[in-house]
């Protein structure tokens, strides 16, 4: 099965990889997102923790960046995907937590459009139950489409879906 009742199980993963991130990097001025599907209480997801590191400064990027592979992560490039850099796992790594719990991790400057999008989107189906409900059955139906098959509804969402997000955007402004 793709998609997985919400629990709130999502929300102390998070807090679990957000610690170990934290003593990894410092404190600092960064901030550190929960976002995406399972960051919104009551959606049904795929159980992915979508985390944003978010960073001021490119001499941030690079302590950040240091952190994170220390502690296993490697740098994956942006993915086409400007001011988002990615971060995976590596295969010689042995965490309990960061190894066990399935998340994608993203570095993101402060000003890009990639976090806006993701903090935009969160926080608008947080406040609004009709839009979390139409996308969460929009989710559906294409999982149904995809025949719960992973790679093909991700094609699916981002072609059918993502108006859907884009008029939240448009609606919420920028932050």
């Amino acid at each position: 099965m793709l998609l997985f009742k919400y629990t709130a199980d999502w929300i102390t993963h998070f807090e679990s990889i957000k610690t170990k991130i934290k003593n990894a990097i410092g404190t600092n001025t960064y901030i550190i997102e929960h976002v995406a599907s399972t960051s919104v209480p009551l959606l049904d997801a795929k159980p992915i923790i979508d985390i944003d590191i978010v960073y001021k400064t490119h001499d941030d990027f690079t302590i950040i960046k240091s952190g994170l592979e220390k502690i296993g992560y490697y740098h994956h490039g942006n993915q086409g995907i400007e001011d988002r850099d990615v971060f995976k796992r590596s295969k010689s790594s042995d965490d309990p937590i960061l190894d066990t719990i399935q998340h994608h991790l993203y570095v993101c400057p402060l000003h890009s459009k990639a976090l806006e999008r993701h903090i935009l989107t969160r926080d608008y189906l947080r406040k609004n139950q009709w839009a979390r409900l139409q996308y969460q059955k929009m989710k559906y139906e294409m999982a149904e489409r995809a025949n719960q098959g992973r790679k093909v509804y991700q094609v699916l969402k981002e072609e059918n879906i993502n108006g859907f997000l884009d008029s939240i955007i448009l609606n919420e402004g920028s932050i």
